[in-house]
């Protein structure tokens, strides 16, 4: 059995509704419902310094810390000189030493209907940097003695409080719970699947949030992006949905049909429709869910490189979230997708494979 960590019921609360998001709300949410990548984006949404701010303190970096300004420059450098040594592109000297390189995520974000040169070298420059920055975080997370429970720990605790707020807020969350997978729930799902390693199971701590109506779905979805996890550290090609039509919502609903025209034309246009690949789970069951590399700051005790800013002091742990309503989540429960019946199913699979030798065809 897994274990319940969290239950939050705020289902008296007033609803969610569309009219507070923005440009990047959208965006945040259609590169999560498709599964897809930041790399593959053309530019930001960011106006200002300060949106920039809450931006880098939401992947755990203080703008207003020397020592992660000396980070944000080093990764920033490393970027620039990648691209100029390996793709001959050319910086003008303003974009290329920068007074302040926040200012260059706004200069990512400009968009005046064409073709920016300056635009364009500042967009590739960020992609860099967020690939530069998982990967280093990827050495220090091996390099530094902290365990990988400890780490989920922390993520744990940071949820976990963030839930909290939102129910102190009046936020109108039906539920908002979590668990953590034991180690025979890991060996079973393991076993059930066909590449059997560890690295491969994502959903070591997960998360379930129930809004009231499905129309609150894409809202709350835009709130936990701004607010818990950064929009950039979904894991391409680890969500899916059967749950919200999101090219129709943008057709029907009157604050994002007005944004639409401004979205993002992405040259690989992935479905947002993202179909079931658990065979375990029943053929009605509908959800959305999705893996995100979530941050975790290293904190003074453990130690660091000896010049922190060559690796950072932020590591990442996959933390899976699953987002539906309440009338779904009910549904969820009955007959063929009651979870009873999902355990069976995988237990029936474990069993063959290990007596039987069973040579069917297994999915995740």
């Amino acid at each position: 059995m897994s274990r319940d960590i969290l239950n939050v019921d705020t289902s008296v609360q007033p609803t969610f509704t569309a009219r507070n998001l923005e440009l990047l709300d959208l965006e945040s949410v259609r590169l999560i419902l498709q599964g897809s990548s930041v790399i593959d984006w053309n530019r930001l949404n960011f106006t200002q310094r300060n949106e920039v701010n809450e931006f880098l303190r939401l992947n755990l970096m203080d703008p207003d810390d020397p020592s992660d300004q000396e980070r944000l420059r080093f990764v920033f450098n490393q970027s620039v000189n990648y691209l100029e040594e390996n793709l001959d592109l050319r910086f003008p000297d303003d974009l290329r030493v920068p007074a302040d390189v926040r200012d260059v995520f706004v200069e990512a974000s400009t968009f005046a209907g064409r073709f920016r040169r300056r635009q364009m070298l500042a967009c590739t420059t960020l992609k860099l940097m967020h690939v530069i920055n998982h990967m280093e975080a990827a050495d220090l997370k091996f390099q530094t003695p902290v365990s990988e429970a400890q780490l989920l720990d922390q993520a744990e605790k940071r949820i976990i409080e963030y839930a909290d707020g939102l129910r102190q807020q009046g936020f109108p969350l039906h539920a908002f719970y979590g668990s953590r997978k034991t180690r025979n729930s890991v060996i079973t799902k393991l076993l059930a699947k066909r590449d059997t390693i560890a690295a491969t199971v994502f959903d070591k701590l997960r998360f379930r949030i129930v809004v009231e109506k499905q129309s609150e779905i894409v809202p709350v979805l835009a709130h936990l992006c701004r607010t818990l996890f950064p929009f950039n550290y979904a894991i391409p090609g680890q969500s899916h949905n059967n749950l919200v039509n999101f090219r129709r919502s943008l057709r029907e609903i009157q604050e994002y049909a007005a944004m639409t025209p401004d979205l993002q034309r992405l040259r690989s246009r992935a479905s947002e429709w993202i179909a079931d690949n658990n065979p375990f789970s029943g053929n009605s069951y509908r959800t959305i869910n999705f893996i995100v590399d979530f941050p975790v700051r290293l904190d003074e005790e453990h130690p660091f490189p000896e010049h922190p800013y060559l690796l950072g002091r932020t590591v990442f742990v996959m933390v899976e979230f699953q987002l539906l309503d309440r009338e779904t989540a009910l549904a969820n429960e009955d007959g063929e997708n009651a979870h009873e019946l999902y355990k069976d199913r995988q237990r029936r699979i474990v069993e063959r494979r290990l007596v039987r030798g069973s040579k069917t065809r297994q999915q995740e």
